[in-house]
């Protein structure tokens, strides 16, 4: 009986801490040479609900460390890069839409649209080539971003969430 009453705290534990795993998505134009792209700069992706300020130059911040660990310059160049959270149950989106208007000839042009939906504390990150203008990567990371912020748990997890994200980009070549 004693070994039981050990094993019920060990299991719940378990089980409350894959309840709090990120989980981690993400995809990318097969015909994209990633290799060849040394530089991005940010864009803004409108979504219905944004986080505080504070959270948002958090996440860019993390980000932004992120993608100079793989080599890549903070410049106006190669890529678009923008991301988006949900703080409610579900958000819908847009996943791209090239008549944005960031830069020369982003104002004009065909929108291909779709719809997903972004769960609650999910991070989604969006790559777009430059001079194609088009999606190349996306990737989306679950329990990311607090509902109710706490300034202790809310930067490590970011940090934790957005390596995860990131392990995987550049994509290898297959």
């Amino acid at each position: 009986m004693k070994r039981i009453a050990l094993l019920v705290p060990l299991v719940l534990g378990f089980a409350a801490g894959h309840v709090a795993a990120q989980d981690v998505t993400y995809n990318f134009d097969r015909e994209t040479d990633f290799s060849k792209f040394k530089s991005y700069k940010w864009v803004d992706i409108k979504s219905v609900q944004q986080v505080d300020s504070l959270t948002a130059r958090e996440i860019a911040s993390v980000i932004d460390a992120e993608l100079a660990k793989k080599g890549l310059l903070k410049t106006d160049s190669d890529l678009y890069i923008g991301y988006q959270t949900a703080l409610s149950r579900q958000t819908p989106w847009m996943a791209y839409h090239d008549g944005w208007g960031y830069g020369p000839g982003w104002g004009a042009g065909l929108a291909t649209l779709s719809e997903a939906s972004i769960h609650a504390g999910q991070l989604d990150l969006d790559v777009y080539a430059a001079t194609e203008k088009k999606l190349v990567w996306r990737g989306a990371v679950s329990n990311a971003v607090e509902i109710k912020p706490n300034l202790d748990r809310s930067e490590k997890k970011i940090q934790k969430c957005v390596e995860k994200l990131l392990k995987n980009y550049p994509p290898k070549k297959q």
